[in-house]
């Protein structure tokens, strides 16, 4: 797997264990398995960070990191993949997990107007929850599955293909 690739892009784990926000963790923060990108790790993370993601919650971030600490998965990709859901993809992101809902415990699709105001949430919320909760989880429980093994299939084809390419090499030189 390209750990060079992954690595420029996550904070190293000494500048989050140094965090003061970060210290009333103690040392669970510590856990080298938080910070390992290995096949196992990665591809845990990335099922904790769909999942979350997928969740019509607030504080998504903090449950994806509280999650990567319990399954002991690699905790900034985990909470670095919760922006999937970011303000531009949330509505469309949420509706296509609402209508899973709808379908999936048989009630009908109602035709929403989404506008960011407390009304709308007191009013509309309580009228959607069930299928959009629904469909949230079952759908960030199937995406978090896939990416997972995805995940797993793509590390072992690149080992694989490092191995084998790394043999040729060998077997050239060698013959050379």
């Amino acid at each position: 797997m390209p750990k060079k690739f992954i690595r420029r892009f996550l904070p190293s784990p000494d500048k989050i264990k140094d965090n003061r926000s970060l210290r009333y963790l103690g040392d669970r923060i510590h856990d080298p398995n938080l910070w390992h990108l290995n096949r196992r790790s990665v591809a845990g993370a990335f099922f904790v960070g769909i999942f979350c993601a997928l969740l019509p919650i607030p504080m998504q971030m903090l449950i994806a990191g509280v999650l990567a600490m319990l399954v002991r998965c690699n905790l900034p990709i985990s909470v670095v993949l919760v922006w999937i859901t970011n303000p531009i993809t949330m509505p469309a992101i949420f509706y296509f997990t609402y209508k899973i809902g709808c379908y999936l415990l048989g009630t009908p699709v109602s035709d929403i107007e989404f506008t960011m105001t407390v009304e709308w949430f007191e009013h509309e919320l309580g009228r959607i929850w069930q299928p959009l909760y629904f469909g949230s989880i079952i759908t960030g429980l199937f995406l978090g599955a896939v990416s997972y093994l995805t995940i797993r299939l793509y590390w072992r084809w690149h080992v694989t293909r490092s191995w084998h390419s790394r043999k040729l090499r060998k077997t050239r030189q060698q013959n050379h």
